[in-house]
Parts: C-alpha cells; sequence; structure tokens
C-alpha cells in the first residue's frame, strides 16, 4: 500500500502518492567538487531524479555547498559515526539526509541534527542494512531476519518522533531479495512513512540488475515503495538506467526510448546483439517514451515491428525499416543512425 506520509527533498516529492523515484549514488571523492558535479550530471542525464553524496570526513562537508549549487537534481547526504558530518551537511544546504541507526546512537546528538533538519525542512532517510542490525537486536530476534530490521528501524524512527521528527523515508535493505521484501512488507504494514527499496550489496552488474528486480517487482507490483535505487558495484551510470527499466516494465513510469531485441539463432540475418546495443548507445537519454525494435529475421519481425514504435529488422534484401506499423523500405546501415533520430523526433 502506498505511503501516507509525503516529504520533499529539494523539488522531489517522496511518499504520499508521488510518482515512484529513481535514486543512484556517486563514486567519487566528494572532497572533489568538480568530479563529483561531472557524475552528478551524467547520472541526471540518464535518469537518476535524486542522487546520493556519500560524506565521510571534513573536506567532503567543505565541497558540499559548491556540488549543491551545481547539481541539476536533489542530493542526499549519506552519513556514518559522525553527528557533526550531518549538521554540517544541512548547514551547507544538502536536500536530504541519509543516517545509520547503528553508528549514531546518541540522543544529544541526534537532537540536534533533528533540531536542524526541522528548521530547513530536510527529510531524513533512516537506512537500516541486514549487516548493520545491532547486537541486542539480533539476540533478542534469532538472528538477521525481517523482525530485527524492522526492530533496529523502529528504534531509531520513534527515537525521532519523540523529538518532534516527522519527514522520515525509511530504507530497509539485505543482500537476500527475499527477505528485502518481507521486511518491506513488515515496514509497509507497520508505518505511514516512505520506504526506499534496494537490495543492498547485490554485486556486479550482471548480479544486481536480476536480484534487484525480483525484490522490487514484487514489491513494486503489491503497491509497497516510493523511491529505488538498483546498487551496482563499479559505475553507477547503469542504476538510473535499469531502475527505469524496472518502472517501465512494470507499466508505472515511462520516460526514456525502451529497446526491444530477439534472442538470436540461426536464422538471424544481422548481428542483433551488436546492432541492438549500437541502438541503445545511440539512443541513451532520449526521452521519449517510445520502443524501438531490433530483429534478426522476418520470421518474428513484421510482428514485432507492428508493436513497436521504430523497428529495423533483417531480412534477405538487407535491413527494412518499419514506423507504426507499416514498412518504410530498405536503409543501409551506414545511414542507420541519421534515419532513427530522424524517424524519433518525427514521432
Amino acid at each position: 500500500m502506498p505511503s501516507e506520509r509525503k516529504v520533499r527533498a529539494g523539488s522531489l516529492d517522496i511518499g504520499g502518492g508521488a510518482p515512484v523515484s529513481v535514486q543512484s549514488m556517486t563514486d567519487t571523492k566528494t572532497s572533489d567538487a568538480r568530479s563529483t558535479i561531472d557524475q552528478i550530471n551524467r547520472l541526471a542525464y540518464l535518469g537518476a531524479e535524486i542522487v546520493r553524496v556519500s560524506v565521510p570526513d571534513d573536506a567532503s562537508v567543505q565541497a558540499l555547498p559548491e556540488i549543491i549549487e551545481g547539481s541539476p537534481v536533489p542530493l542526499v547526504a549519506d552519513i556514518h559515526f559522525r553527528a557533526d558530518l550531518a549538521m554540517g551537511a544541512l548547514s551547507a544546504g544538502i536536500h536530504k539526509l541519509r543516517l545509520n541507526p547503528g553508528n549514531i546512537r546518541r540522543e544529544s546528538e541526534l537532537r540536534e541534527i533533528a533540531a536542524l533538519a526541522m528548521e530547513r525542512n530536510v527529510p531524513i532517510r533512516i537506512g537500516v542494512n541486514s549487516g548493520s542490525v545491532p547486537g541486542d537486536l539480533l539476540d533478542l530476534y534469532g538472528g538477521i531476519n525481517e523482525e530485527s530490521m524492522w526492530a533496529a528501524a523502529e528504534r531509531h524512527f520513534t527515537l525521532l518522533e519523540s523529538l518532534g521528527f516527522r519527514d522520515m523515508v525509511l530504507s530497509l535493505k539485505a543482500s537476500d531479495p527475499m527477505l528485502t521484501v518481507r521486511v518491506n512488507r513488515l515496514a509497509a504494514q507497520r508505518c505511514p512513512y516512505p520506504l526506499h527499496l534496494g537490495v543492498t550489496e547485490a554485486g556486479p552488474r550482471s548480479t544486481a540488475g536480476i536480484r534487484s528486480a525480483v525484490a522490487m517487482g514484487i514489491l513494486l507490483d503489491e503497491g509497497i515503495g516510493d523511491t529505488i535505487r538498483v546498487s551496482i558495484s563499479g559505475s553507477p551510470e547503469p542504476e538510473p538506467e535499469a531502475g527505469w527499466e524496472i518502472l517501465s516494465s512494470l507499466g508505472l513510469r515511462r520516460r526514456f526510448v525502451r529497446i526491444v531485441s530477439c534472442p538470436t539463432c540461426a536464422r538471424a540475418r544481422l548481428d542483433v546483439e551488436k546492432l541492438a546495443l549500437r541502438v541503445q548507445e545511440m539512443l541513451r537519454g532520449v526521452e521519449k517514451p517510445v520502443t524501438v525494435a531490433v530483429m534478426g529475421c522476418e520470421v518474428n519481425g513484421p510482428g514485432e515491428a507492428r508493436e513497436a514504435d521504430i523497428a529495423v529488422i533483417g531480412t534477405p534484401a538487407g535491413l527494412i525499416l518499419w514506423r507504426n506499423g507499416s514498412s518504410l523500405g530498405a536503409v543501409d546501415e551506414k545511414e542507420l543512425d541519421r534515419i532513427l533520430i530522424r524517424e524519433l523526433e518525427s514521432l
């Protein structure tokens, strides 16, 4: 069920019926403002609507004003261990905080953070990972499971509530997709706060996308979740695209060109993978909610072409271009990029 409460991070609404938003996180040194701004802009171009930056030291805090000014999207400061870094990020103008209840525990420090966050209308995301559940809760609930993870989150947000703070987002992530599903179902039943979905430590791109899609697909289809991140080891650039693909596949949101292509077989009259990747790279970041199909032969081609807005089909006579279900005739592969862009622009 959708979260009852809505929070606002900069210009972005989260929860309370707002569209599910797509997040990512930089991997640059935050103290290097120029590199971080460049990466934020690239992530935003690829679809990130809010970006998290790690703030591990004083130099990172000092760089935040410049980074915030240069960012096209709201930013989240990821804080661990040191409450003074959270205070510094708030003073710098950050749009949202991410705190870990496992490593900032003093009530006096949380009171200061909550007071300044309320003064500046900055929401706080409480992030509980399966690996950061406090030891007493592991003992009480018999290890890492949905109950111990939920108890860790509840302990922290109850404390913030006692301080009068309500603008919270919860994230409960495990490396096990189904544990992630169970604990977020529990959270959706037991609290009104928006939920940030993700599978933590999901691995490199080949596994992260699958594990994230399993967990998020189940939860989002049940109406659970308000903002998502597909966490991938390595460059964060594939993360926004993977997030949008999940939302698009579920029919929740469309923003970018959707590429479909056939599995190759002995009938293929072109290198489907090579051409599909070429088309995908060419259209990366193009904001048109249309479908482009790449088909390897005349068997599957016409059927898929009629369902796609634009299609490229391999035939005995060479490449054939279709648009809106009708053939436009043969096309020279050397001219394909120019022609595809022209046809997309005319849609």
